[in-house]
């Protein structure tokens, strides 16, 4: 059975387990290298939500998971607000797959 995980700080996520995600708490962007890493080798992950806050911490670790593992992963906005982060991977990887950069430019 396919899971979902949500990778973050523990008071920004915790919701998340109220609707069956698996909670992965990741204070610094050095624990989320290493619990990315964990998740990518785990074969029932389909889907992990990555804080903003705790993915732009280690922008390496998520580069690094997309080359190993097939789950979805994107990164959630947080109180502090949107950086853009999630559409922004999804800009460069339609510009790359069709030559085109169709969402414009920011």
């Amino acid at each position: 059975m396919s899971k979902a995980y949500v990778v973050g700080e523990r008071s920004l996520i915790l919701g998340f387990k109220g609707v069956g995600f698996e909670m992965v708490e990741a204070g610094d962007g050095e624990k989320l290298a290493i619990d990315l890493a964990r998740l990518a080798r785990t074969p029932d992950v389909s889907l992990i939500l990555v804080t903003e806050t705790i993915a732009a911490e280690n922008p390496g670790a998520l580069a690094q998971f997309h080359e190993t593992s097939r789950a979805i992963l994107t990164t959630i906005p947080t109180h502090q607000g949107s950086r853009h982060l999630g559409f922004n991977e999804m800009k460069k990887l339609v510009e790359h797959s069709i030559g085109v950069d169709m969402l414009g430019k920011e």
